[in-house]
């Protein structure tokens, strides 16, 4: 079978697995958000942290709940990494640095995990497991809390109570996350991934020198990286070695993980505000865009000039030839257009407009399908900016679920849509500006911008892969990069509460002959050209100095 067939059929394997998965897991969660009940071990977590489930949350309580969190998770895996020199399991790896260990810790708190280092040669077992793993988790759980506390804000009304905030982390890691990883976990070992705790041994000479490889709970973390968008790898290859990602089937696998909720998570909200056909106009919206950049991927990797690319079937510098130009080309797309970051390939070494499109995925907001609650939350916040805009043209209020969307609930999307283009561009700017960031580039011209633009850009989108061109081990992109992870996790964060706790207090609007429909294919047409309007406004000229430079000399 040639590579393009190949590509194709897995790429219907994909969507025949999410189809299927689609209704049960998004039934189940729409009932664990919606009960009001409490399992024993919630119970247990619930008195040892002293939180008290059923009290109802307004949306600066909520808040206050998530930033308070998430402190505390920076702090302590800031401090674990700080001590990992003396701790117990630590395979003889000395305490990380303080810029290195200020960006790790805000990466994965920040469901980043933008990696600035050798995983296998930094991080012993206890770092790994009760460090980094642990915010693989929580991070994740964080973005669907948030989520679905906006889903409440439409659902509800005449009251600004968006839920609890501590019930909705537990809930979403106890009853969704740890189940659907341990059952990951388990066909990744099948595949041949590894799961150990063993320690440092030489496995031969490799180049003249000796080859050493160290054990790890590889395979329990990789599922949860996949599965809760964070994508940090155990080794510094991340999903391209073979010990996170053996073979095609487990690299189609992990691409399943890795949509798997953000696209379920549609029907949770229809189920959530009464209205399955609007979850559908979401997935559809989602699904047009993923299948749109998945297709545009793989026509740009198959298909260009050169005799070269053309025997070999398509672009391979830089891919892993065990999944093939099509497998690469649809991880990439995947990983890039949720939050994720894992990747199976290095993407600097795709074609100028491949590494264009990756980049375009993160700029859109990572929103189709996006990460694990974010995902949702960034695309309904551009569902109430098309609404705006379908109200301006018929000259009418616009209206989403039967909530008014006036000045207050524009004003706060049109923000949370600003917040990470003045990041990424800002940022760009200063280190293209100043002379010592340049001197991380591998490449200069169109190709080297590409590494830094495409840095701010996973950075500030709490994305986390990397153009695998850039040296961004240094002091200024430690601290930078790292400031960008957290403004923008956590600006946007009260963009999304303040608008939720707005809705909620807002009575049902009655539906008329002159009301949008939001349900229709029509209404879904104009989701889609809305965001990549948006996005092309704002990010084209930095696209036309670097990618599209590139991809068209």
């Amino acid at each position: 079978m040639g590579p393009v067939p190949a590509g194709v059929l897995q790429l219907l394997a994909l969507i025949a697995a999410l189809a299927l998965a689609y209704v049960p897991l998004g039934n189940y969660m729409a009932r664990v958000y919606s009960s009001d009940k409490h399992w024993r071990v919630e119970k247990w977590i619930y008195k040892g942290i002293g939180a008290d489930p059923d009290t109802q949350m307004r949306w600066p309580a909520y808040l206050r709940g998530v930033l308070a969190f998430s402190v505390v998770g920076v702090l302590f895996l800031y401090l674990l990494q700080r001590l990992q020199g003396v701790l117990p399991g630590s395979l003889g790896f000395k305490s990380i640095d303080p810029d290195q260990a200020f960006n790790t810790a805000v990466s994965f708190v920040t469901n980043t995990n933008w990696q600035s280092y050798y995983g296998e040669q930094a991080m012993g077992h206890v770092v790994q497991t009760a460090g980094l793993a642990v915010q693989n988790f929580v991070s994740a759980a964080v973005g669907i809390a948030v989520a679905v506390a906006l889903v409440r804000g439409f659902a509800r009304s005449r009251t600004g109570e968006l839920g609890n905030f501590w019930s909705d982390l537990v809930r979403g890691t106890v009853r969704v996350l740890v189940p659907i990883a341990t059952s990951g976990a388990i066909v990744l070992v099948a595949c041949g991934a590894l799961q150990n705790f063993s320690g440092i041994h030489e496995v031969g000479q490799f180049m003249g020198g000796h080859q050493q490889w160290n054990g790890g709970a590889v395979a329990s973390q990789e599922a949860i990286k996949e599965l809760g968008t964070n994508g940090g790898g155990y080794f510094n290859a991340n999903s391209a070695h073979p010990f996170e990602n053996p073979t095609p089937f487990s690299n189609l696998w992990e691409i399943f993980l890795i949509l798997l909720i953000p696209f379920a998570l549609t029907r949770t909200f229809g189920l959530m505000v009464g209205s399955v056909k609007q979850g559908y106009a979401i997935l559809a919206t989602m699904a047009t865009i993923w299948l749109g950049f998945t297709a545009l991927m793989m026509w740009t990797e198959f298909a260009h000039h050169g005799p070269a690319f053309q025997i070999a079937g398509g672009a391979y510098e830089g891919k892993e030839v065990r999944f093939g130009v099509g497998g690469s080309s649809i991880f990439a797309v995947a990983t890039t257009l949720t939050s994720t970051g894992a990747v199976d390939s290095f993407h600097s070494s795709f074609t100028g407009l491949g590494g264009g499109i990756t980049m375009l995925g993160m700029m859109l907001g990572e929103i189709a399908p996006g990460g694990t609650g974010s995902g949702l939350y960034g695309m309904l916040i551009m569902a109430i900016i098309a609404v705006f805009i379908a109200g301006l043209m018929v000259g009418r209020t616009p209206e989403y679920l039967g909530k008014k969307i006036g000045s207050r609930e524009i004003k706060l999307a049109a923000c949370y849509i600003l917040v990470t283009p003045a990041l990424v561009l800002v940022f760009t700017a200063f280190a293209m500006a100043l002379p010592t960031p340049g001197n991380s580039m591998t490449n200069t011209g169109a190709h080297g911008f590409s590494e830094i633009l495409y840095a701010y850009t996973s950075a500030s989108n709490n994305n986390g892969s990397a153009f695998a061109g850039l040296n961004a081990d240094t002091q200024w992109f430690n601290t930078t990069l790292g400031l960008c992870m957290l403004l923008g996790r956590f600006v946007p964060m009260i963009f999304v509460l303040a608008l939720a706790g707005s809705l909620a207090e807002q009575k049902p609007v009655p539906v008329t002959a002159g009301t949008l429909r939001t349900d229709k294919p029509l209404y879904a047409g104009l989701l889609v050209g809305t965001i990549i309007i948006i996005t092309g406004l704002t990010y084209f000229p930095a696209l036309a100095l670097g990618p599209l430079a590139e991809g068209l000399a």
